[in-house]
């Protein structure tokens, strides 16, 4: 993106009486594109975002499968320690080329970030490499992140960015920071509800709890701040079912400091997965979304594909067959803890990184696409990372979609 789209859009947020986001000493536009793996948010989208002065974000998990070349490497290793240390040495080495890409593509201006799910084996690994490559910002969800302090502690000048889902959590990780001498530089407040992926709720059960509304979560995380004298330090991002500018707006006045879009930024043509992979979930109706309990032992949200609708139906007597397997059946250990390698019975039975790749490569009947609530800003079509700032920062944008004054519900609108 060129310089001249970025003062465009930069004019167009001047304008819209929307407040950008102050994140590490750089003024940005409100608006974070989460991290997608796997390789669904990689250099191209990441470095995009950012060239526009956003805050754009490279999700860590499995990147070789953007690199012929580390992929020929990790090629029939077979298993055992000797091939997991090759794959993650890969991964690591991928994410040493991402994260220059991305920084030659942004030409220097926003904000780039790479997320790491806690969940992964390689979570410390990925977080030294990450920060050792000059990232600006560590984001860390799917698990809490309580050591993440320890692991940035010779990089103060990273921004940490945890993502939680209610207000207990928010007082958790302030709190555990601060007798390490660090507080996070912003907080993501992710609705798990309307997010997609991996969902920061216990059961599936939960994801109705009122608790994680953003009518709730947010003021309450604030009263928590401002007692604790916090809370021009830690800006809260909100995630999850935001589409268009009026939830901005909305969730500004609640206190937001900024918002956060993963599938709107999926299925933008700089995104980095394959087009079919976009037209999955560009297309996807609010009744072919589904969920169910990820390999992760999460709730997760995804498109019902063909190979999703054969699991579920299938789920049952899978979990109750599972059992503890001497070692990971495709020699990659991804999840420091997995359903089915570990054989946990309430837990997804199936290889999580081998269907993520299949969407990422297209595989309709084969892959697992994660997709958030509700319709997308341009329904069906794929626009450009440029087109879909522009209408998230002009009002009245909103492809027939109900619009919501700015203290008016916001969870109700977004879903």
């Amino acid at each position: 993106m060129s310089a001249e789209a970025a003062d465009r859009l930069a004019g167009l947020l001047a304008r819209s009486g929307l407040r950008p986001l102050q994140l590490a000493g750089r003024t940005l536009l409100p608006v974070v594109q989460g991290g997608m793996g796997v390789g669904v948010s990689a250099q191209r989208l990441a470095g995009a975002v950012a060239a526009a002065g956003g805050m754009g974000t490279i999700s860590s998990v499995d990147l070789r499968r953007l690199h012929p070349d580390l992929m020929a490497q990790t090629r029939g290793l077979g298993t055992g320690e000797a091939a997991k240390a090759a794959i993650d040495d890969a991964n690591l080495e991928a994410l040493s080329r991402e994260i220059a890409a991305a920084r030659q593509r942004s030409g220097g201006r926003g904000l780039l970030a790479v997320n790491v799910m806690r969940a992964v084996s390689a979570y410390a690994a990925q977080v030294r490499r990450a920060l050792e490559a000059g990232i600006d910002a560590v984001v860390v969800g799917a698990g809490l992140p309580l050591d993440l302090p320890d692991l940035a502690q010779d990089h103060p000048r990273a921004a940490l960015v945890p993502i939680l889902s209610d207000a207990r959590g928010v007082q958790l990780i302030v709190k555990k920071w601060e007798r390490k001498k660090r507080l996070p530089d912003a907080i993501v407040i992710e609705h798990p509800r309307l997010a997609g992926g991996h969902l920061g709720a216990a059961r599936v059960a939960d994801l109705q709890d009122p608790r994680f509304d953003f009518e709730n979560v947010i003021p309450q995380s604030l009263a928590f701040l401002r007692s604790a004298g916090l809370e021009r330090e830690v800006p809260l991002i909100a995630a999850g079912g935001i589409r268009r500018f009026e939830q901005i707006a909305g969730l500004q006045a609640l206190g937001a400091a900024a918002v956060q879009l993963g599938t709107p930024f999926a299925v933008t043509a700089e995104a980095d997965a394959d087009p079919v992979f976009k037209r999955v979930l560009a297309e996807a109706r609010e009744e072919d979304v589904v969920e169910f309990t990820s390999v992760a032992g999460l709730p997760a949200r995804a498109v019902a594909t063909p190979w999703l609708r054969q699991y579920l139906a299938h789920e049952g007597r899978l979990q109750a067959v599972a059992h503890a397997k001497a070692r990971c059946t495709k020699a990659f250990d991804c999840l420091a803890q997995c359903g089915l390698r570990d054989g946990l019975k309430g837990w997804g039975q199936f290889c999580i990184d081998h269907q993520l790749a299949a969407a990422l490569r297209g595989d309709e009947k084969k892959g697992l696409f994660f997709r958030g609530a509700g319709e997308l800003p341009f329904g069906a079509q794929i626009r450009s990372v440029r087109e879909l700032l522009e209408r998230l920062l002009t009002p009245g944008e909103a492809t027939g979609l109900p619009s919501a004054a700015p203290g008016a519900s916001i969870a109700a609108h977004a879903t």
